[in-house]
């Protein structure tokens, strides 16, 4: 009897083990970073691309696939690939930001990105993490649910991946050197895009306007991520409703809008049903802009859904998009956000962080020419969290050092609240609060802590939505608001049954937004502003996370072709 029982034991778990086999995928891809004419408003210019696509190739996994993607670097510039919103559990040398967690992939060199999908369905994407090379290095990540499972909402009749990108004439990494120069404010981009085409509303564009067929009646799942570098963007679709089912990856309480606003970063997967008259419709995006007197591309790009048997001379129909400093719509959409299950959220917490959000300007240097020092009243721009100017290292990636013991590439003293209290909202902030330390600081964080990150924007030079991404995590947003966050008011607020689980959080402007988060995840991890200009400022730090106990707690040994500096 003993032995039947051991044997049909045995049986049970070698048929769950090749059932797993059977599941679990490992993917294999190549990608060709190279220059490729592109032909967009008129002008051709060679632009980065992979594989010469743009946007580049997507990427269909399932939970639970792991993927292998080589990376060969065939075009002039130093370059890495993030793979954004993947957890990254335990492979953080694939996570990707240059000098982060790797040396960049040199030109003629290659590198192979490894990991896995763990527990994360949904819409996801990929883009370069050098100067501002994503501004053309791009793709969809689209991740399905393990075969045999299925959606927690009817299964659509398609689906379609909507990328919402920004286009320069000149070239994107010249546009950030000559600002890195003066010091000034990079120039704002010509155009935005759906698919990498900027659409009817640009000259030289109508005949490469993309269309996105369906058939009356259908229902179509929408994945729409903004990978713009600058700008925060409203879409629509116009006539039509859009049911919202999840986003960043994460599922969630469905909700109907006819407006999203996606900051840089950032996916929404929604539902449209096509229940209008057969006609065609135009899908459009263009900015959200809370800054105030800061120029911006005010531009709006469109792609045209097209129900079949309709006559493609038939003008689309264009929709009403928000105000461009709409921030009532931004603030009614993102407080709508609510996991589809409840979640267990950390409430007690060990690792209670406050930190400052926000621009700053730096006195010209003695030795720099008035040429240099472009920004206002002859200042140069720059930008801090907890008035900390981040400064990546570049001899060496944060990982590397400290996996390896390296002295002298970071510290661990990044501040767990602002130096100094002010008014951070407010409109007479000292001018000596304006210009922050520069420095490569670190907070480290004990494995399993748990942790809550206040994220407060501040007024200095401009308050601005900033879209904040943290690296190697999702997070749950349990509030937000405005002014200046009070915990004796504000927390009592919080939303600790079913609060949205993101990887990039649209910090209000003049406000603040709470996060918490379980640090389960060993190695170094950027947390930082998807606005590319203000990283580049400095707007970022980073989390060094200790191994915990064990193999399953421990950053794994790095990969044998790590690029080297």
């Amino acid at each position: 009897m003993t032995t039947v029982h051991t044997f049909s034991t045995l049986l049970f778990f070698c048929s769950l083990f090749s059932a797993s086999l059977i599941i679990a995928k490992v993917q294999h891809h190549d990608f060709v970073i190279q220059e490729t004419p592109v032909k967009r408003l008129c002008k051709t210019r060679n632009a980065i691309t992979v594989n010469g696509m743009l946007p580049g190739p997507t990427l269909e996994v399932n939970n639970g696939d792991t993927l292998e993607v080589k990376v060969h670097n065939r075009a002039r510039y130093n370059i890495t690939i993030h793979w954004h919103g993947v957890r990254q559990i335990r492979t953080g040398w694939a996570d990707g930001p240059e000098f982060v967690t790797q040396c960049p992939i040199r030109p003629g060199k290659s590198y192979t990105y490894r990991f896995t999908i763990q527990g994360q369905e949904g819409t996801l994407w990929w883009h370069a993490h050098s100067s501002w090379l994503r501004a053309t290095v791009y793709g969809a990540l689209i991740i399905h649910p393990t075969p045999g499972s299925s959606f927690p909402f009817p299964k659509p009749d398609r689906q379609t991946a909507l990328m919402l990108g920004e286009w320069w004439n000149a070239n994107p990494v010249d546009v950030i050197n000559q600002a890195t120069r003066t010091g000034a404010a990079p120039n704002i981009s010509d155009a935005y895009t759906i698919n990498g085409q900027p659409g009817d509303l640009y000259n030289c564009s109508t005949k490469d306007t993309v269309v996105v067929p369906i058939n009356s009646g259908e229902t179509s799942l929408l994945r729409v991520i903004n990978a713009a570098l600058n700008q925060p963007l409203f879409f629509t679709v116009a006539n039509h409703k859009l049911t919202v089912v999840g986003a960043d990856a994460s599922y969630l309480k469905p909700f109907t809008t006819k407006v999203l606003m996606l900051g840089p970063g950032q996916t929404t997967d929604v539902l449209l049903t096509a229940d209008q008259p057969p006609k065609r419709y135009y899908i459009a995006a263009r900015a959200y802009q809370s800054a105030q007197n800061a120029p911006f591309d005010n531009t709006t790009t469109t792609a045209i859904l097209q129900y079949k048997k309709t006559t493609t001379t038939s003008k689309p129909i264009m929709p009403v998009l928000p105000a461009f400093n709409d921030t009532n719509t931004v603030t009614s959409f993102s407080r709508k956000f609510k996991s589809l299950r409840n979640v267990v959220v950390p409430k007690t917490i060990d690792d209670n962080l406050f930190f400052t959000i926000g621009l700053g300007l730096d006195n010209c240097p003695k030795n720099f020419p008035k040429s240099r020092c472009q920004g206002l009243n002859g200042t140069r721009f720059t930008a801090s969290m907890n008035n900390v100017s981040f400064v990546l290292p570049s001899n060496f990636s944060l990982l590397q050092a400290h996996s390896n013991g390296i002295p002298g590439v970071f510290t661990t003293d990044f501040p767990a609240k602002p130096p100094v209290k002010f008014d951070y909202t407010g409109n007479n902030i000292s001018r000596a609060l304006f210009q922050p330390v520069k420095g490569t600081k670190l907070y480290k964080l004990k494995y399993g802590s748990r942790v809550q990150v206040v994220l407060q924007d501040t007024n200095i030079v401009t308050s601005e939505n900033h879209p904040i991404h943290l690296h190697g995590y999702d997070f749950y947003i349990v509030g937000e608001g405005f002014g200046n966050f009070n915990p004796k008011k504000d927390t009592s607020k919080f939303n600790l049954v079913d609060p949205p689980l993101r990887n990039t959080v649209a910090v209000p402007v003049n406000g603040w937004a709470v996060i918490r988060f379980v640090a389960d995840n060993p190695g170094v991890w950027l947390m930082h502003c998807h606005l590319d200009v203000h990283i580049k400022w400095g707007l970022a730090m980073a989390f060094l996370v200790d191994n915990g106990v064990g193999e399953l707690e421990t950053l794994e040994a790095p990969p044998h072709d790590l690029p080297i500096c």
